[in-house]
């Protein structure tokens, strides 16, 4: 009966997608008072944050690209290249993200996700700890749901 009273198209339309976002947030905000008392502060948006190591010719040694959201940074990515890694240049990144996330923006908990080949041993040396995993995702490989405690 559903079927017949619906039109169901698979296509990518930012529109939909923005009026989505919307009206799930409406939902979200009316079901929870945290996410209530964000509405119309600062701590509503996600803020990037960006870090980026260079070389003595300005090329790209290494960076991380995440953003902050009401107190927590979320890293998205954190990439060094090869010629680079061993030295601490990860450690260092990480670190800096960290210090803006807590200091400048009120920061009190990090986290990201990583597969299994990538680094959750180098996170955990940071003080990251394991709190999820999704075993076969993408299949065969392990992802890692890492946070840590910034102050």
């Amino acid at each position: 009966m559903v079927c017949r009273m619906f039109r169901i198209e698979a296509e990518v339309d930012k529109g939909r997608r923005d009026l989505l976002r919307s009206r799930l947030w409406d939902t979200n905000t009316a079901a929870s008072p945290v996410l209530a008392a964000l509405r119309g502060t600062p701590g509503e948006r996600e803020v990037p944050l960006h870090v980026w190591a260079l070389n003595g010719s300005e090329e790209l040694a290494g960076g991380l690209v995440g953003h902050t959201w009401t107190t927590w940074l979320h890293v998205t990515y954190l990439w060094v290249d090869d010629r680079h890694r061993g030295t601490g240049l990860g450690s260092l990144l990480l670190a800096e993200a960290e210090r803006i996330a807590r200091t400048d923006r009120g920061c009190a908990s990090a986290r990201l996700e990583t597969w299994d080949f990538q680094a959750p041993d180098f996170y955990r040396k940071q003080g990251y700890a394991v709190v999820g995993t999704i075993p076969d995702y993408p299949p065969g490989i392990t992802e890692y749901i890492l946070t840590k405690r910034l102050t």
